[in-house]
């Protein structure tokens, strides 16, 4: 993880007087899978790895930008008629670019160099920190002063409307609204959330090195599933537009003709919904096995309703179960490879990092990357003394 100290060195091909450099930060998400774009509850944690983004002043409407991780530089128009995707790291900065003019903002060029230490394919939301560190940055060169929940709306119609990734707004959230030392618990519909207390140094992801890409494919699948689930229950039950307004007793009396695919979708939000208010009041009250407990009812959930597991992570979250000092565990994030995220006490932090990379290596042949992680603020400039 990039210290803040050492990120202007890193900038060094712009002028320290002219730039100005943001930063934001990936997330995972403790409980509450795919409940987001079901206007349902949530509970992610900014951690530590970041995007970091300088910015420096252009006389003309170009966006020049360069990737210090990719090492490639693209540039693009701002006055550009209907940019389209491109299918490159890019799009995520194009698209926030869009998705800002689009809603009344003018902005002035500049010049990007963005650094990222958010794996990618991991499931901690690389792409939500890019576009977040992107847009902050982007706006304040412009000279606007934007509410962060605004922010959060703009880079996730960025992912939504420009990238063609139909995520909810979890992962753009947190990453402007984060705290440390604190999860955040938050509903996705009226957006109102509360910061609960988070023990330190218990808080370990596993990256199974399995990459994912979901734009495309499963995820706006299951999405579009669970659309079909509303249709089929709004039809039946009085004020449904989301399966957040669904109880299981509802949907077991109004959706036996639902198909057994929808019914198990439906089924794993709805539980998942109860299950992230059961965990913040474990969370609350310090309850960590508990809490343990409700990660393992989620991956359970995730992997045979929702079906968004895969091998390596069941094995991965089985082995984390085994070892001593073991809360809980489960997958986190969109599914089909990843991370996990695990709940470990403080002393045995150093031998379950051993063991479960061991074992893991052993069983597939990867290795994996194990990060312990600590919940991390929210957006902000960085501003050097």
């Amino acid at each position: 993880m990039i210290e803040e100290n050492e990120v202007l060195s890193r900038f060094d091909s712009r002028p320290r007087a002219e730039s100005r450099v943001f930063r934001a930060p990936g997330r995972v998400n403790l409980i509450g899978e795919h409940t987001d774009y079901n206007d349902g509850f949530v509970m992610p944690v900014a951690i530590g790895f970041s995007t970091w983004v300088a910015v420096a002043p252009r006389a003309d409407r170009i966006l020049l930008v360069f990737s210090e991780n990719f090492q490639e530089e693209v540039s693009f128009d701002l006055d550009a008629h209907a940019p389209q995707p491109k299918r490159h790291w890019s799009d995520y900065v194009r698209g926030v670019a869009w998705a800002l003019e689009r809603s009344g903002y003018r902005l002035s060029g500049a010049q990007l160099q963005i650094r990222g230490d958010v794996p990618i394919g991991a499931g901690l939301s690389s792409s939500a920190s890019i576009e977040v560190a992107t847009a902050y940055a982007l706006l304040s060169h412009s000279g606007f002063d934007v509410q962060r929940v605004e922010l959060a709306r703009l880079c996730q119609r960025a992912e939504n409307d420009f990238v063609g990734m139909r995520c909810g707004i979890m992962d753009q959230f947190i990453s402007c609204q984060g705290e440390k030392g604190k999860a955040l618990l938050l509903d996705c519909r009226s957006l109102e959330y509360r910061l609960l207390p988070l023990p330190e140094n218990v808080l370990v992801i596993c990256n199974t090195m399995v990459k994912h890409e979901l734009a495309a494919g499963e995820y706006n699948k299951r999405r579009a599933e669970c659309e079909e689930g509303v249709r089929h229950l709004a039809q039946r039950l009085h004020a449904v537009s989301a399966l957040r307004d669904v109880t299981l007793s509802q949907l077991e009396s109004a959706g036996q003709d639902l198909p057994e695919v929808i019914y198990r979708r439906c089924r794993h939000v709805i539980s998942e919904n109860a299950r992230v208010v059961q965990a913040a009041a474990a969370l609350e009250r310090g309850d960590l096995d508990e809490f343990g407990r409700l990660m393992g009812e989620s991956h359970r959930s995730l992997r045979d309703d929702y079906e968004v597991s895969c091998h390596e992570l069941d094995l991965m979250v089985s082995l984390a179960n085994s070892l001593p000092g073991t809360f809980g565990a489960r997958m986190t994030g969109g599914g089909f490879g990843g991370c996990t995220v695990n709940l470990v006490s403080e002393e045995m932090v150093e031998e379950f990092k051993t063991q479960i990379a061991n074992n893991y290596e052993e069983t597939t042949g990867l290795t994996p990357e194990i990060y312990v992680c600590r919940s991390a603020d929210g957006a902000k400039e960085v501003i050097f003394e």
